[in-house]
């Protein structure tokens, strides 16, 4: 599985030079991102039409990221040459052409002035190609210019986001400890990471399996049988070679997202690994493997730490999340709930599979897919109907003897959906950050609203203690009046009962009252800034 868009590999290691050559040309900062400002100037040597060239930038820019890599600048090459010989651009035609046969483009006058850079300082420069793209000033809403701005330039939405956070949201979080209520302050890495999905579901459902069958092969830390084997955390992404890592490494190591799961001690970091391996399709998807659902108490008196409060942790990071159910195994616990209870807020990022339906006739097929559709209903309080994937996931052939004609054919036209679904991840990855960007932005806001209300209910003097318990006691009425005073929606509140339990840890009086400076800041970046952003790394054809 390949994901479009990702081509330089399928070119010669001569046109592979060549490339390298105009895109150092192209790139005027030389630190591997071509611009759309960059890019319009470097296009427009092919002398293809205004709306070719978009087509080319929206094709190869696929993750939506504002710029182009090298791959992704090879890809636009090759749409280029295909273009200058009259194929129509579609998606369909990187897949079926032969990349390696495509010459590259005729780029006119590129020639001379590769020579002529190479004279003057020894590395490729096009002349002109010396800004990058900056963001326009920040303004409040009344349109009047704020004298701070951003300090230089970013080059990717994600830089901007970055930007965003550290200058914009992060002081707000850090004033109403937002991170002990909430998630762990954020990081670059948090950023950077590649998209994640995780699988969840009860014992040998096949999650192990099912990320063997996407690799084609095995990974370090594998284990599958009938009874449940994986015990622990598996993070499965690339690396340079095969090789596991410990969960206390993983989790000091500043370039990986997972530095927040330090907050569930010990006992979960020896129960954590990371298994890295060379694979063209972990270059685009990091998986989480996780371990079997338990039942009943074996789920409280045999994990040593907060399980749940692990998977809540993950949801909040991961682009997908796959709910792995056996035909044979549809009853769903208390604890299994519990777990997908923990899910709040994600709904987006819920799939269900109801995998080896291979073990059951198409009779016996359509009764459990009902079955299974009654008992999700009753957990997902959603009026939306779950996308459920029926399949085989592993590497043995389909029976249709067992299956018959119609099972087979359902069971290929499945897989192939989900493979698209997954497929899209990486495309979507960028607009998935901003969404999760923008979602964090409003629930910190809600957090410090309610901190500052709770601050402004404290006694000058006596009685603090009193009024505390009053006030953890009667929450709700805390959440209602806040939501009424500042006309927010109650559906983007926390959990009474966690922001409770976590409150309780607290002296009220030692919280910081109401910042309009910062409130206003962070509603200046999400009314302002993050529009002007995705604006400045558009297509730069629009």
């Amino acid at each position: 599985m390949v994901v479009s868009g990702q081509l330089s590999s399928y070119c010669s290691k001569e046109q592979k030079k060549i490339y390298q050559d105009w895109f150092n040309l192209a790139d005027s900062d030389g630190d591997g991102r071509l611009t759309g400002n960059d890019a319009t100037k470097f296009f427009a040597m092919s002398n293809l039409s205004r709306p070719e060239l978009k087509q080319v930038w929206a094709m190869a820019d696929s993750k939506r990221q504002g710029f182009l890599g090298l791959p992704e600048f090879i890809t636009a090459m090759q749409l280029i040459s295909l273009a200058q010989e009259g194929h129509e651009l579609s998606s369909v035609l990187l897949k079926t052409a032969d990349t390696e046969t495509i010459n590259p483009p005729v780029m006119e006058g590129l020639d001379a002035l590769l020579a002529k850079s190479l004279r003057l300082n020894g590395r490729p420069q096009l002349d002109g190609f010396t800004e990058a793209l900056p963001i326009a000033p920040l303004v409040n809403s009344k349109g009047a210019k704020k004298t701070q701005s951003f300090s230089g330039a970013v080059t990717s939405v994600t830089d901007g986001l970055k930007r965003l956070y550290t200058e914009k949201l992060k002081p707000l979080e850090v004033a109403y400890r937002f991170n002990d209520f909430g998630s762990p302050l954020l990081t670059n890495s948090d950023f950077d990471s590649k998209p994640m999905v995780m699988l969840l579901g009860q014992y040998s459902t096949g999650k192990t399996t099912f990320i063997k069958h996407l690799l084609r092969c095995n990974y370090p830390g594998a284990h599958i049988g009938p009874e449940p084997t994986t015990d622990r955390f598996i993070v499965v992404m690339s690396g340079p070679d095969e090789r596991s890592i410990p969960g206390n490494t993983i989790a000091v190591h500043a370039e990986m997202p997972f530095t927040g799961l330090t907050t569930f001690g010990g006992s979960f970091l020896s129960k954590f690994e990371c298994s890295q391996m060379p694979h063209p399709l972990l270059d685009n998807i990091t998986f989480v493997d996780t371990p079997g659902v338990l039942s009943g108490e074996k789920q409280r008196t045999q994990r040593s730490y907060d399980f749940t409060g692990v998977i809540s942790w993950f949801a909040a990071k991961c682009d997908m999340i796959l709910l792995l159910f056996d035909p044979h195994k549809l009853d769903i616990s208390d604890e299994f709930k519990r777990v997908i209870s923990s899910l709040r807020g994600n709904d987006d990022k819920i799939r269900v599979v109801l995998n080896k339906a291979d073990q059951v006739d198409t009779q016996q097929l359509m009764r459990v897919y009902g079955a299974l559709m009654w008992s999700l209903g009753k957990i997902l309080n959603t009026p939306e109907v779950v996308r459920v994937y029926i399949g085989s996931f592993n590497d043995k052939p389909i029976d249709e003897a067992a299956t018959g004609p119609i099972g087979a054919d359902l069971f290929e036209r499945e897989q192939n959906d989900l493979l698209v679904d997954l497929m899209d991840i990486p495309r979507k990855a960028c607009d998935r950050r901003v969404n999760e960007f923008v979602k964090r932005a409003r629930a910190a806001k809600i957090h410090a609203y309610i901190i500052s209300h709770l601050k402004k209910e404290m006694p000058a003097l006596m009685g603090k203690a009193k009024t505390q318990r009053k006030l953890i006691d009667n929450l709700e009425d805390v959440f209602a009046k806040v939501q009424r005073e500042f006309h927010l929606h109650a559906g983007d509140f926390p959990s009474v009962e966690e922001f409770k339990e976590v409150l309780s840890r607290y002296n009220i009086d030692e919280f910081e009252k109401m910042k309009h400076k910062l409130i206003q800041a962070v509603d200046n970046m999400l009314g302002y800034d993050i529009p002007e952003l995705l604006k400045n790394f558009r297509n730069p054809y629009d």
